[in-house]
């Protein structure tokens, strides 16, 4: 149930909800109809009744008798469903329908001209409904005191019931569909602000907005607001840690600049092998430094950057033709116009400039720079040279995640490094081929 969707819950709730008060509206309205069909019924048979104690009378013998019995012919078909029964001096008179059968009528106290309601057996085993009376005949017929009933079979209210249920389950699942589709419209409407919330978040992650915004429905503001309000932390946290870490590569690049010239003064002393162990140690430390820059630097880019392949490939094989490695070279640059890149100019430029720079000193006659769209969001960058190229052995060193590039042999660890470190930031990443004849190193990078 944890992975069903949000949308499905509520329309599974909602249709739940739906089904349970329909059921429970059509259980309602068939009560209503039954106590209203009920209460006809009883109005009928207390017009039945008044019609038959209207027409007693008392015959030639003196016997009290029925000299006009009601209209409907129900009373005078066996079992037809309505009778009528009345008991008088110690005779029970009785409808044609009853035939030989007696109502049971209960042996209760009426007060006079109280209508009594009884449910009792009929004579085809069924059950009747009964409206019982006392009353008392006129002056003229006697004064006599007499108990009156009438019944109808109560089976015509129930399939009056059923009619009424029948009748009524077209509109009810009609109604239902309804309600599902208004209660679907409803959802599809109120979930699309978290739609355009993870739209949002997507862009906020591909670096095409930079916060979140205040465009929101009162009870997805609060979120909105607590995603800015890290955003902000996280931003300010990053600047504060690119500010420590520029302070202290910075901080150590003048004391190994003091520590560059006593080598210096130790070569003029004739200590040649210890200014070489400074040297190399210094040298070390220096390349840590600039890795370390590069990292601060690159870590506080905008998302939202955008770099020009073919222009910044340009401007770094333009420099790199006027260093002593690169002039003796044939450069060749087949990178799509127009085709961008999502990160910072200075940061391709690093990056693309320190490959292309180790590319330089190893190559032997040309370097080719390339580039190519693999979808709609990624792009690669290839650089390649015909120089020796890299052992296996080490390649697979070299392009492990977490390996020391920089502690490589010198000319090539801290270049890759630095390429690496850029390309991961941006969400990228770098691979090397030293399968044919030089080495490719290869920038995947997410487009602009």
């Amino acid at each position: 149930m944890n992975r069903l969707s949000l949308r499905l819950r509520l329309a599974l709730a909602g249709a739940a909800a739906i089904a349970l008060a329909l059921g429970l509206a059509a259980l309602g309205l068939a009560a209503l109809f039954a106590t209203h069909v009920e209460r006809r019924a009883m109005n009928e048979l207390s017009v039945q009744l008044d019609q038959v104690l209207a027409g007693l009378e008392r015959g030639g013998d003196g016997a009290l008798g029925l000299a006009t019995p009601p209209a409907d012919p129900r009373f005078g078909r066996a079992y037809g469903g309505l009778y009528w029964q009345i008991e008088a001096e110690g005779r029970v008179l009785r409808s044609r329908s009853l035939w030989d059968y007696a109502l049971p009528l209960p042996p209760d106290d009426l007060g006079a001209g109280a209508p009594h309601r009884h449910a009792l057996p009929g004579p085809d085993g069924g059950t009747l409904l009964v409206l019982e009376r006392s009353a008392r005949l006129p002056e003229a017929l006697g004064a006599t005191p007499l108990r009156a009933a009438v019944a109808m079979d109560a089976s015509e209210l129930v399939q009056a019931k059923r009619a009424f249920l029948a009748d009524m389950a077209p509109y009810l699942a009609l109604l239902a569909l309804v309600l599902a589709g208004a209660g679907w419209a409803q959802l599809v409407i109120g979930l699309r602000p978290l739609h355009r919330l993870g739209a949002r978040v997507g862009a906020l992650r591909a670096g095409h907005t930079m916060r979140m915004g205040g465009d929101w429905p009162r009870e997805v503001q609060p979120l909105a607001a607590e995603i800015d309000a890290l955003l902000a932390e996280r931003d300010s946290a990053t600047m504060r840690a690119r500010a420590r870490a520029g302070d202290l590569a910075h901080g150590l690049k003048t004391p190994l600049q003091a520590l560059m010239g006593e080598t210096g003064r130790l070569r003029d002393a004739g200590q040649t092998a210890a200014a070489d162990a400074i040297d190399s140690v210094a040298d070390a430390m220096r390349r840590h430094v600039e890795r370390e820059l590069a990292r601060t630097r690159s870590a506080a880019r905008t998302r939202n950057a955008r770099a020009d392949v073919a222009l910044v490939a340009a401007r770094v094989i333009s420099v790199l033709m006027r260093t002593p490695d690169g002039a003796r070279l044939d450069w060749h640059q087949t990178v799509p116009e127009a085709m961008m890149a999502a990160l910072d100019e200075s940061d391709l430029a690093e990056a693309l400039g320190a490959l292309a720079e180790n590319a330089a000193r190893h190559a032997r006659d040309h370097v080719t720079l390339s580039a190519t769209a693999l979808d709609d969001t990624t792009l690669r960058i290839d650089i390649t040279d015909d120089g020796p190229g890299i052992p296996e052995h080490r390649l697979a060193g070299l392009t492990a995640r977490g390996a020391r590039l920089d502690e490589s042999d010198t000319g090539s660890g801290l270049g890759l490094a630095i390429a690496r470190d850029i390309a991961e930031a941006a969400g990228g990443q770098l691979t090397l081929d030293s399968s044919g004849a030089g080495l490719k190193a290869s920038l995947t990078l997410p487009r602009a």
